[in-house]
């Protein structure tokens, strides 16, 4: 009998750490990687021919809102057709846990599609994750605007008051004890637009006791980016958290250009505080459709209607001429509804990218009708386009910022390296032809040259179709701290 489940022969290994490419074999026991050794020296059950591909660990996709995508669709393959084997979920505020409210809701529905996906607690909702056996891992935060709906109802044009900011915070503290990794919040939004810096504050406040992350989407990434990093920066260290700045971007016209000022404001405060940021590689954002959004940006799509049927795919302007009326007007007769607005410049895209403190998250919205072709084409796209085609950066780098630098950053103990003894979360792909082919106009496509996704030992996806391993799980916040201390 084989000493080992699975063995990736002959593939040239990027480690994750930013090392060099070097030729091994990897074999897999159990969850494990249990060795690493010379081309043909190591023999399994289930040999795998990795000549002339990259054995890289399992990318994680730090920015998503993948929460009870886990659950209704747990093959996962929007995204272990790209290599990801982790998801981190609750970005930008909003989260399927902490909520009791009856209803889903316009907010909540960015995430949920089913009532009883939400949880009123934590621990329950990991018991629904892990219960559907999910291809992929998730790692979940918890978001202030859900907690905000949860504690104050509708009444959210205000700031909390001191016991709703108390009802906040011990829900906070509850949720990390159960094992969720950190804290977003999204206060472009108006579920959390009208919450003070004061009250972030003493919401987040159990972030430092139990070691979470803050995620921010910022309250303004246009005009007033400056000021609005500032309050970012200012949360984390009243708190004692790391912070993740999500998708960074100088948003509209007007601010095309303006990496200049944000990148090495990063940079000086990275030396102060522990600071990251993540970033798609697309020029377009997506979210709900908002009338104040449309000035902005050059071009609007509408991914979702609830109100009008056969919008999804279609440009406002054009649905606007057909109705006879202003794209405003079009906008708020198509409420509830999603958009994709093209509204960055491509420079800053890349100067963003390249960046010591930048990872790559995809911020896809998996219920779209017509999604972002993010979902799909994220990480092959920053391999194959802007490293192997753009060079602009190495494709050690690119995979560092995808794996190693986003495991540490969210502290996912023993992922995001190949290394013995880590998780056997991996990716196997061709270099020279990896490459996004999902586009704006037809945006659900799985990659190509991703060969084979194994997360936890069972594979995940396989030769273009899924793979039929379903080994996933929600990842544990105190579990990941033991894991680590037991490492150092």
């Amino acid at each position: 009998m084989a000493a080992y489940d699975i063995v990736i022969r002959n593939g040239q290994v990027a480690d994750g750490t930013g090392k060099k490419l070097y030729a091994a074999d990897v074999a897999v026991k159990g969850d494990r990687i249990a060795a690493i050794g010379s081309p043909g020296s190591l023999r399994g059950d289930n040999e795998i021919d990795a000549n002339g591909k990259v054995v890289a660990p399992g990318f994680i996709d730090v920015h998503t809102h993948d929460d009870t995508a886990l659950i209704d669709n747990p093959t996962m393959a929007m995204k272990a057709s790209q290599g990801v084997t982790t998801v981190v979920c609750g970005n930008c505020g909003v989260s399927a846990a902490p909520y009791t409210r009856p209803d889903v809701g316009h907010w909540m529905s960015l995430i949920v599609k089913k009532r009883e996906n939400i949880c009123k607690d934590f621990t329950a909702f990991a018991a629904k994750v892990d219960a559907a056996k999910p291809a992929i891992n998730g790692a979940f935060l918890i978001g202030h605007g859900t907690l905000r709906l949860t504690t104050m109802g509708d009444d959210l044009n205000r700031v909390a008051s001191a016991s709703e900011i108390k009802t906040m915070n011990e829900l906070l503290d509850q949720s990390l004890s159960q094992g969720a990794i950190g804290m977003s919040s999204g206060l472009f939004y108006a579920v959390s637009s009208h919450a003070s810096t004061d009250e972030v504050v003493d919401v987040a406040k159990p972030l430092g006791k139990w070691k979470g992350v803050y995620t921010a989407h910022m309250r303004d990434e246009g005009d007033h980016i400056i000021k609005s990093m500032d309050e970012t920066f200012e949360i984390g260290r009243r708190v004692g958290a790391e912070i993740i700045v999500s998708h960074h971007k100088c948003s509209g016209r007007s601010n095309f250009g303006r990496m200049v000022e944000t990148l090495p404001k990063f940079t000086e405060a990275m030396k102060k505080q522990q600071i990251a940021f993540d970033v798609y590689p697309y020029v377009a954002g997506s979210t709900i459709l908002r009338s104040d959004m449309l000035e902005r940006a050059d071009k609007v799509l509408i991914t979702w209607s609830d109100k009008i049927a056969g919008m999804s795919g279609r440009d406002l302007k054009d649905i606007a001429a057909e109705m006879g009326c202003s794209m405003k007007e079009a906008a708020d007769r198509l409420q509830p509804a999603g958009a994709i607005y093209f509204m960055m410049d491509e420079k800053d895209v890349q100067a963003a990218m390249s960046h010591p403190g930048a990872m790559i998250g995809s911020d896809g919205i998996p219920f779209d009708a017509h999604p972002h072709p993010r979902l799909w084409g994220t990480f092959p796209r920053v391999l194959g386009h802007y490293s192997r085609d753009l060079k602009l950066f190495p494709l050690e780098d690119a995979v560092r910022r995808m794996t190693s630098y986003s495991a540490q950053r969210f502290h996912l103990a023993k992922r995001g390296e190949v290394k013995t003894g880590y998780y056997a979360d991996l990716c196997v792909f061709d270099p020279a032809t990896v490459i996004d082919t999902a586009t704006f106009e037809k945006p659900i496509a799985p990659a190509q040259g991703i060969d084979t996704v194994i997360c936890n030992g069972a594979i995940a996806w396989r030769d273009g179709k899924e793979g039929g391993g379903r080994a996933g799980r929600a990842l544990n916040l105190q579990q990941m701290q033991e894991e680590a201390k037991v490492e150092a």
